[in-house]
């Protein structure tokens, strides 16, 4: 965290450089600078908050704001009318949760511990969850990918709405029952090992002017997406699938390795699972609300993508259902997000 609170001087910088009109490649790369360290404020405010108003309280707050980063991004591209790059950052999130953050995690823990153990019974429950949100995904595109393409703008519209309601109503249930039904079955010893460092109130102030400069940050990010794309000559899908997400969880991403370093493997597993649910079934669903302000969104994704989703859902399954990981299936995550990236960029 100290290393990201030096990345903060990106800040000031990028207003300048919004102000002086500089490239969009230039201002893509710094906007995206600013936006790592201004995330990792947001993930510490909401864990000071969490001293203060209990567990319960404190994970939903970082459940929340663990992808409110990502959200804002969207929201900004949807207002764009940047739908491939929203629909590929939502898909670019459940990847690299599964595959790159479990896998460097499950790495980094597995080379100082030889054998690491989690919650098994948690994980199961998350990656039910997780299969159940995907196939929420897979089956309105396998419908709709039957049907007359200028029909999925008009008499198929709804549809994306109808399964974002039911996602969004999923996800509610998902949280009494983590929350309170079944929190025994979470309950994994997060012992504070020290006192809150900041107040409510310095914590609170702290998570509002994070969430409002990360607002203006994502505006000049996705502004210069366009112009970084043609110069660079990257495509917005890849923008989408792989930058957008390593931006805006670099903070989270971070905490779930250092989690596995200190051998809290529960920690690290829920941040991955937990972070793709979060996605799924509440930031695609507020983003298909949110779109309907400008121009509704289809959760419609390209045959790739669900591919990717399906066998990264798949191996993620495979290798945390046991309970215990060591180093080598951290290498095999990673290598699997490594391939999949790689053909996502020439795609």
């Amino acid at each position: 965290m100290k290393i990201l609170r030096y990345l903060l001087i990106f800040v000031p910088i990028s207003f300048v450089a919004e102000f002086m009109h500089i490239s969009g490649t230039a201002m893509f790369v710094l906007s995206a600078l600013a936006i790592i360290p201004l995330a990792g404020l947001m993930g510490e405010a909401t864990e000071e908050i969490s001293f203060y108003t209990g567990p319960r309280v404190g994970g939903f707050l970082n459940a929340t704001f663990g992808n409110a980063t990502e959200l804002i991004i969207a929201f900004f591209a949807l207002k764009a009318g940047l739908f491939e790059v929203v629909k590929a950052s939502i898909s670019g999130s459940v990847i690299g949760n599964v595959l790159l953050v479990l896998g460097l995690s499950m790495l980094v823990g597995g080379l100082k511990h030889k054998n690491q153990t989690f919650n098994k019974e948690a994980v199961e429950v998350s990656a039910s969850m997780l299969l159940f949100a995907l196939i929420g995904l897979i089956v309105p595109a396998l419908f709709t990918h039957t049907m007359n393409p200028e029909l999925l703008t008009t008499r198929y519209e709804g549809l994306s709405v109808l399964v974002a309601v039911i996602m969004f109503g999923i996800y509610i249930f998902s949280l009494i029952f983590s929350f309170y039904t079944h929190k025994d079955l979470y309950s994994v010893d997060h012992s504070q090992e020290s006192a809150p460092k900041w107040s409510l109130k310095t914590a609170s102030m702290v998570l509002v002017a994070a969430t409002v400069l990360i607002g203006f940050e994502s505006e000049f990010f996705v502004s210069a997406v366009e112009p970084m794309t043609q110069a660079m000559g990257l495509s917005e899908f890849f923008v989408g699938i792989i930058l957008v997400p390593l931006i805006g969880n670099a903070a989270e991403h971070s905490t779930a390795v250092v989690m596995a370093y200190k051998n809290k493997m529960d920690v690290a597993v829920e941040i991955a699972l937990g972070s793709s649910l979060q996605i799924i079934l509440f930031v695609m669903p507020v983003l298909v609300f949110l779109s309907l302000l400008f121009s509704p969104m289809s959760i419609v994704f390209n045959e790739f993508e669900l591919i990717a989703l399906f066998f990264s859902v798949l191996i993620g399954n495979r290798v945390a259902n046991d309970g215990q990981s060591n180093w080598l299936e951290g290498v095999q995550l990673l290598a699997v997000y490594a391939v999949m990236a790689a053909c996502f960029f020439i795609i």
